[in-house]
């Protein structure tokens, strides 16, 4: 079994790199609205549900360090949402900074909740 520390810097790597990736292909559209860490958090939260699910029922938790921790960690932008939404208000668009968050937060949520009901499906 590989060292959980080495997981996490392993997964860490993978992760960031699959972020730049999307932040790659996506860019921003739009007038400055940051849609590729809309989209990296969304999709994060879905595969974070997905393969707690997965854990849980089917594989234990011998890859969360790397998975969980070091690639969802990696890979979604809690500190980058920060960012932006800041950004947005300070730059004056409000109501932009308002709809990030809110489609942050909510689209992030019903992510999670999709992904368990998949891997639900899937593995319980």
């Amino acid at each position: 079994m590989m060292n959980p520390f080495l997981q996490v810097a392993i997964g860490g790597a993978l992760g960031a790199t699959a972020r730049y990736s999307v932040y790659r292909a996506i860019a921003w559209h739009g007038p400055g609205f940051p849609v590729a860490t809309v989209v990296v958090n969304v999709i994060g939260s879905f595969v974070m549900g997905l393969l707690a699910t997965a854990f849980a029922h089917r594989f234990g938790n011998h890859y969360a360090p790397m998975l969980l921790t070091g690639f969802l960690g990696g890979f979604t932008t809690f500190s980058a949402f920060s960012l932006d939404a800041l950004t947005l208000w300070e730059r004056g668009q409000g109501p932009g900074a308002a709809i990030y968050i809110l489609a942050s937060v909510l689209l992030s949520l019903l992510g999670v909740i999709a992904g368990l009901a998949a891997g639900r499906g899937i593995f319980a």
